[in-house]
């Protein structure tokens, strides 16, 4: 009855929430051993069980694990980039990311050699794959990222 998107948070952040319970539970003299514990996490997230939570969050395009702040390298135009998410949106569930990328350093967008437009901003779509859909006239991508 769950679907993939509705978990959202890695493996790791996961564990942690269950660790924070049985310490919660521990501090109200209800202690509870640490599989319950895995358990009742995914009873909350909506799933029968440990397992089945941790399979669906395993099995998570690579693009739903970035996170605000992460750093990134990829490919914008052509241009190899590395820089930190500042912004991730929705479009499509599972299949289309708005993505904003401040860069560490600014790259030049433009192949001519006698005009520049540098960027320190990317905004684009991408999809799962972290792959853009519009492409550019020589049919590459606009965006590729390292994922």
């Amino acid at each position: 009855m769950n679907t993939r998107h509705q978990n959202t948070l890695s493996l790791q952040e996961l564990k942690q929430q269950a660790k924070r319970l049985r310490a919660e539970t521990a501090r109200d003299s209800a202690p509870i051993s640490h599989s319950k514990s895995l358990e009742m996490v995914a009873h909350q997230k909506g799933f029968k069980d440990w397992n089945t939570l941790h399979a669906s969050a395993s099995n998570r395009p690579a693009f739903e694990t970035l996170s605000l702040n992460d750093t990134v390298k990829g490919h914008y135009l052509g241009q190899p980039f590395v820089g930190e998410v500042v912004g991730i949106k929705t479009l499509k569930l599972g299949q289309l990311y708005q993505v904003s990328i401040q860069l560490k350093e600014a790259i030049d967008v433009v192949t001519f050699d006698s005009f520049s437009n540098f960027r320190k901003r990317l905004n684009c779509t991408v999809d799962q794959s972290g792959i853009s859909p519009a492409k550019t006239s020589n049919g590459e991508p606009h965006m590729f990222l390292e994922l």
